[in-house]
């Protein structure tokens, strides 16, 4: 069974949803390759205008890693193989030559903060929390989501976020340059479509493939790549550790 769903509209968009709401959505190694290979078909279609990643339901859009799935993951080199997995994921999603939108129809923590900021714009349900919770794990941010946040928001207000581990409502999101734009409560995906497709009404998948080419050419200028690398190798090293491992018993033991 197919754990990311994918539909393709009239207007040029393709949208993702992660199928997973009995687990808020969190990603597993399945959750990664559908995903993998759903950027890999966009990037060879010339038809497609834009992309869009949401969640099913209306409590997350992701929750991060699935935390079930990686906890036999201990050592240094173990924790490198997951993390550098959906880094080059998250890089692909970064760079993808489409404009990029994340749709946020519940909480996204973690993981799912990194998935987000490496869409262009993110555009959430009233109810939304958001938050690096990475830290409330004795980890970083592992997938290259730090080095994403400190790209495209100031560093007072990336560093706020990633230093606190808290989570935040949409509207603060939305008033720190984090958020784009806040929907209405009902009918809000329905908005949130319409808010995307005025976006990209104007041009051709052409243009708007050339605009964002300008940003991944500036990314790869400034070698984001390897600075992505970098926080994954760090987080591999903190993956390792003994006061991680602990955090994420504790964790499991609250959910079953």
């Amino acid at each position: 069974m197919e754990k990311v769903s994918v539909v393709r509209k009239n207007s040029g968009m393709v949208i993702a949803t992660i199928e997973r709401s009995n687990v808020r959505n969190a990603i597993d190694y399945q959750v990664m390759d559908e995903l993998e290979h759903i950027l890999d078909e966009i990037n060879a279609d010339h038809r497609c205008k834009a992309f869009m990643i949401t969640g099913r339901g209306e409590q997350a859009f992701c929750s991060g890693g699935d935390l079930s799935s990686f906890s036999d993951l201990h050592t240094e080199e173990e924790a490198y193989g997951m993390l550098s997995k959906m880094g080059n994921i998250l890089y692909k999603l970064l760079t993808l030559k489409r404009p990029t939108f994340a749709l946020l129809n519940g909480i996204a923590i973690g993981g799912g903060m990194e998935l987000a900021s490496a869409c262009d714009f993110r555009i959430a349900r009233p109810n939304t929390r958001i938050g690096f919770i990475q830290g409330r794990l004795a980890i970083t941010t592992g997938w290259g989501g730090g080095t994403i946040l400190l790209e495209k928001l100031p560093f007072h207000i990336a560093s706020e976020l990633l230093y606190s581990a808290t989570i935040q409502s949409a509207e603060w999101g939305k008033e720190k340059g984090y958020i784009n734009h806040i929907l209405g409560e009902s009918n809000w995906f329905n908005e949130g479509i319409n808010w995307i497709e005025q976006v990209i009404a104007t041009s051709n998948a052409s243009v708007l493939s050339a605009y964002k080419e300008m940003a991944v050419r500036k990314w790869e200028a400034g070698s984001l790549k390897e600075r992505m690398s970098k926080e994954i190798q760090q987080c591999a090293k903190l993956w390792a550790s003994k006061e991680h491992h602990e955090a994420v018993q504790k964790f499991l033991s609250k959910e079953r």
